[in-house]
């Protein structure tokens, strides 16, 4: 297993990217190639002792794509960025996956134009985990597109059920359409012509329509929605999760004794809570539907959440989860249809 990492991508690059690299070497035994600027990543790497023996290598380059930079435009002419260079070396069979907590729209570009599209898929798709009581919910889209077509939903709960199973361990995993009420004639025009759809495929298990609410409870393995609608509920999932967290810490604070004392009896607890809706324990959501393994990690991503997301790589490609999306293409006619 070797991995194309992006170590420039991200608000705390390359420190947290090369940090997060050098732990995922020591923990999953896989090779990785820091793509970035050679003497800043070796700058980080003299306070890791030992690295040079966990198969890390550094592939130079001399550009970065920014946050603010037009994601298509900057792919195309800074074909030197660490994003791009390494996206080609999955391209050319050098790395089996490619990692990137830099500009989210720039991997995605990337992906589409250099490892191009399964053939019979209209549009990639970002699979989010959620954790839930019950384990986690995969989300999808989470961000790729905003505006998605019947079909495009239809390929993307195919390719989130086969992520489920195969990565997951979620045996049949339950699918349902994201909306606004459980009855089949619910929602808006784009809902309502992609459930039959769905209805009329036979490698997923469609168990109808998902409200919101359900997406947290784990009444669903996987959901599907556009990623205009799954960006929105993924970055209000993220920011309630902290916000109970930090209510939990004023209300121990202002409590006085007792709640300290109780807090304290509790701190094993809260810790695991805490750490189930840490969302540096996933690290990277996989870019399905691309000819290839594409990571994308949040751009606040610190060393642990590199580390996850390198997993999270491994975890697809040891699950053989394109082969499995290819195969399932050519027996659902249905797939098939781009427009």
């Amino acid at each position: 297993m070797k991995i194309a990492v992006d170590a420039m991508g991200g608000d705390f690059a390359p420190e947290q990217i090369v940090f997060g690299a050098v732990r995922a070497a020591k923990k999953y035994g896989c090779e990785i190639v820091l793509v970035g600027d050679e003497a800043k990543i070796r700058e980080v790497l003299k306070r890791e002792k030992g690295w040079e023996n966990l198969g890390i290598t550094i592939h130079h380059t001399t550009q970065v794509i920014e946050m603010d930079e037009h994601p298509a435009d900057a792919v195309r002419s800074k074909k030197d960025s660490s994003v791009v260079v390494a996206t080609k070396l999955v391209k050319d069979g050098e790395c089996d996956a490619v990692l990137s907590a830099g500009s989210t729209g720039a991997a995605v570009t990337a992906a589409q134009l250099i490892l191009k599209r399964i053939k019979g898929i209209g549009r990639p798709t970002i699979a989010t985990p959620i954790p839930t009581p019950k384990g986690v919910t995969l989300m999808l889209d989470s961000g790729a597109n905003v505006d998605s077509k019947p079909i495009h939903l239809v390929q993307s709960g195919m390719m989130g059920s086969i992520y489920a199973e195969y990565v997951f361990g979620i045996k049949n995993p339950r699918v349902g359409l994201l909306n606004i009420g459980e009855e089949e004639t619910k929602g808006n025009e784009q809902a309502r012509e992609t459930y039959p759809l769905l209805k009329e495929l036979r490698s997923i298990n469609f168990c109808g329509n998902a409200e919101g609410r359900d997406i947290p409870k784990g009444n669903f393995d996987v959901v599907i929605c556009d990623g205009f609608v799954g960006n929105v509920v993924l970055k209000f999932a993220e920011g309630l999760a902290k916000t109970i967290m930090k209510l939990i810490k004023e209300a121990i604070k202002d409590g006085g004794i007792l709640a300290k004392l109780g807090a304290f009896l509790l701190m094993p607890t809260l810790k695991k809570l805490g750490k189930r809706l840490d969302a540096s324990e996933y690290g990277g959501a996989p870019l399905l539907g691309v000819n290839g393994v594409c990571i994308i990690s949040h751009g606040s991503s610190n060393a642990k959440s590199i580390c996850s997301a390198i997993g999270v790589a491994n975890d697809y490609v040891n699950g053989k989860v394109l082969e499995h999306i290819k195969e399932t293409l050519e027996q659902e006619e249905i797939l098939m249809k781009e427009s």
